[in-house]
């Protein structure tokens, strides 16, 4: 039962500290639209799609009007295309533009899903998908895309990795017109999930239900609120932590109520919230913040890493005691464009690649929003996302690289997004060259902490 001082505190939340929901997701599963022809698998994409989610938009801002809560996107998934793709004869970016059509439909403001699961190898459409995605995201404005190549169960697929460094190249050459946004929409994962409701990640898991709603909550400047109140000027990192427990059961709670009201109201089952701490560029949203007010100098500094840690492991359990349906992601992410203060620690010199990469050991994701110089190899590309791909294999946990090359700027440059996708200075990169590893192929073998049965 709420009293009056629980929504006090809520309201200031919302209207002083950016506490948002930042996304409420409906997945919906393509599997019965495969084709043999192409065009007909596309317009039962379409079809399928556009019936699901006609009322989603207008169901989100409903809510949005009843409780004064901002939902900032809403958003689809879809089952990985290149499942449907091993079927149908023909060009994948088809499934591209039916995606994209039935985006501007329904006003959704993105749809993931344009991906493909290659931890153990590739299958039939998996390959032609993959090759596609440059030319399937310079088309479209709406449509992201995702690739798994590694899990603690399979190992990393060294192949993929290798060609996922060309994919992102060729992505960001093809948008180099408007800011190289196409590798923005390209997530490269291991240990991926299958109810994310975060872009450019999400896509809609085989063992999901056939159409559900996920709600992806965001709350740093709540977080950094708590922390920064007199009475913690003296608390100890015990206290702290409970503090952002605290605040996280009560930002896990409006998650819950507006994903339960949204998936009643569409008539399809609650799956998760993911409580994720998604920053944005706006004053006093930021991660890095957060981890100052824990009384880092700067983020980046040695210490970091163990505030991160105290942070996410704090985030997850408040998350857990108020929602049974805490799911995706769940945690702290650290994109370096879309937070304001990694941003400004990487202009001081504070952040480099090499401890963002040590910070993707304890948070939620992984090296997120990273802009480098547009001449970088791809076999560093490849290098970079096996990396990250090790760290989530050996740990059990979700990795991921979103990373930007940045056409025709160097080092010190900053590229432009605007919106929630801020700018992005661009990062110094190692240049030694991991060629002759990445060329060997092959997979790395699955660890001995993946034989649990």
């Amino acid at each position: 039962m709420l009293n009056n001082n629980d929504i006090i505190e809520t309201i200031q939340m919302l209207k002083r500290e950016n506490l948002d929901i930042r996304t409420v997701t409906m997945g919906i599963s393509l599997l019965d639209c495969a084709e043999p022809d192409i065009d007909k698998a596309c317009t039962r994409v379409y079809d399928k799609i556009a019936r699901l989610a006609q009322n989603h938009v207008k169901t989100g801002e409903e809510i949005e009007k009843r409780y004064g809560i901002p939902i900032i996107n809403k958003r689809i998934s879809v089952t990985p295309i290149a499942m449907l793709a091993a079927s149908a004869r023909g060009s994948p970016v088809k499934f591209a533009a039916a995606l994209q059509k039935a985006a501007d439909t329904t006003g959704v403001n993105y749809i993931g899903g344009y991906s493909a699961l290659v931890h153990k190898g590739f299958s039939a459409g998996d390959r032609e998908l993959i090759e596609s995605i440059p030319e399937a995201l310079s088309e479209t404005t709406k449509v992201c895309s995702s690739v798994n190549i590694g899990s603690t169960r399979a190992g990393i697929n060294i192949d993929a990795a290798a060609l996922m460094g060309r994919i992102i190249k060729r992505a960001a050459e093809e948008t180099a017109e408007s800011f190289c946004f196409g590798a923005a929409k390209i997530v490269v994962f291991c240990n991926a999930v299958e109810d994310n409701p975060f872009m450019a990640g999400a896509f809609h898991g085989t063992g999901e239900p056939d159409c559900v709603i996920n709600v992806g909550v965001s709350g740093p400047g709540v977080v950094r609120s708590a922390v920064s109140k007199p009475e913690m000027r003296g608390a100890d990192i015990g206290t702290i932590a409970e503090t952002i427990k605290r605040t996280a059961f009560k930002i896990t709670r409006m998650g819950q109520l507006v994903g339960t009201q949204a998936a009643e109201a569409l008539g399809v089952p609650f799956g998760i919230v993911d409580l994720s701490l998604a920053p944005t560029p706006a004053v006093g949203d930021s991660v890095a913040h957060i981890l100052e007010e824990m009384g880092l100098e700067k983020c980046g500094g040695y210490g970091t890493t163990a505030a991160l840690a105290l942070l996410n492991d704090a985030v997850k359990k408040g998350g857990v005691m108020a929602s049974s349906s805490v799911g995706g992601l769940s945690g702290a992410f650290i994109p370096v464009s879309e937070d304001a203060g990694m941003i400004d620690a990487v202009k001081s010199g504070a952040l480099s690649l090499e401890k963002l990469e040590a910070m993707t050991a304890v948070c939620s994701v992984g090296l997120d929003m990273i802009v480098v110089p547009g001449d970088i190899e791809t076999d560093i590309i490849a290098a970079i996302i096996a990396d990250q791909a090790a760290i989530g294999m050996i740990n059990g946990k979700t990795t991921a690289v979103r990373i930007i090359p940045a056409i025709g700027k160097k080092e010190g440059d900053v590229l432009e997004f605007g919106g929630l996708f801020g700018s992005g200075p661009v990062m110094n990169v190692n240049r030694f060259s991991p060629k002759r590893f990445i060329e060997r192929g092959g997979r790395i073998p699955a660890p001995l902490q993946s034989l649990k049965n």
